[in-house]
C-alpha cells in the first residue's frame, strides 16, 4: 500500500511540474483573466480540467498500445509539439504590442464562452499529450490498474491543474491594472513567448 501511495505522490509532483510548465493553457488563462478578472478564468479553469479527465481515460484504455505498435509515434509528437510552442512563442514576440481583449476566441464573455475554451486549450495542448501518452504509463501499469486506482489517477489529474491554473488567474488578476498598461503587456508578452520558445526547444530532447 505505501508504495502504491508512494506511486501516487511521484504522479501528483510531475503533474505540478507539468501545470508549472508555461504553454497553452496559461496563455488562455493568463489571457481571459486580464480581460475579464480572475473571475472569468473559473469557468476556463474547470473546461482544463475536465480535458485533464480525459487524457488519463485515454491513455489507460488504450492510447498506450498505439505508442507501442508505433515507436516512433512519440518522437514524431515531440517535434510537432515542439513546432507549435516555438509558433506560439514567436507569435507572441511579434504581437507583443496587441491587447490581449482581441483574441475573442479566448476573452469572449460568458460561463460557457469560457468553459469552451478551456476544453479546447486541454485538448489541442501537445505538452498535455505528451505527458498523459508518454509519462504516465511509467508511473502505473495500465494493464493492471483497478477501478479505484483509475479514479484516482483521474481525480489527480484534474485537481491539481485545477488549482494551479486558479492560482496563476489569482495572481494575474492582483497585477492585471499593471499588467495591462501598454509597456507593461509588450514587457509580458515577450517573457511569455521567450517561455515558450524555451519549452519548444526542450521538448525533443526530454
Amino acid at each position: 500500500m505505501s508504495e502504491l501511495l508512494w506511486d501516487y505522490l511521484l504522479y501528483a509532483g510531475a503533474m505540478v511540474v507539468l501545470v508549472a510548465t508555461p504553454g497553452p493553457v496559461w496563455v488562455a488563462v493568463t489571457a481571459r483573466t486580464l480581460s475579464g478578472g480572475s473571475r472569468a478564468a473559473l469557468p476556463l479553469a474547470l473546461g482544463v480540467a475536465l480535458g485533464d479527465m480525459l487524457w488519463p481515460f485515454l491513455a489507460i484504455l488504450g492510447v498506450t498500445w498505439v505508442v507501442s505498435v508505433f515507436d516512433g509515434f512519440l518522437t514524431v509528437l515531440r517535434w510537432v509539439a515542439a513546432g507549435i510552442f516555438l509558433f506560439m512563442g514567436w507569435s507572441l514576440i511579434a504581437h507583443a504590442d496587441r491587447e490581449v481583449g482581441r483574441d475573442t476566441r479566448l476573452t469572449r464573455p460568458g460561463n460557457w464562452a469560457g468553459f469552451v475554451a478551456g476544453v479546447a486549450a486541454i485538448l489541442g495542448n501537445p505538452k498535455a499529450i505528451l505527458f498523459y501518452m508518454g509519462v504516465l504509463p511509467g508511473f502505473f501499469d495500465l494493464a493492471a490498474i483497478t477501478p479505484t486506482g483509475i479514479a484516482a489517477v483521474v481525480l489527480l489529474s484534474a485537481v491539481i491543474p485545477f488549482a494551479g491554473n486558479m492560482a496563476l488567474a489569482l495572481l494575474v488578476g492582483r497585477l492585471r491594472a499593471r499588467l495591462t498598461r501598454p509597456g507593461m503587456m509588450r514587457r509580458t508578452n515577450l517573457v511569455a513567448g521567450s517561455l515558450l520558445i524555451c519549452v519548444g526547444l526542450a521538448i525533443p530532447f526530454l
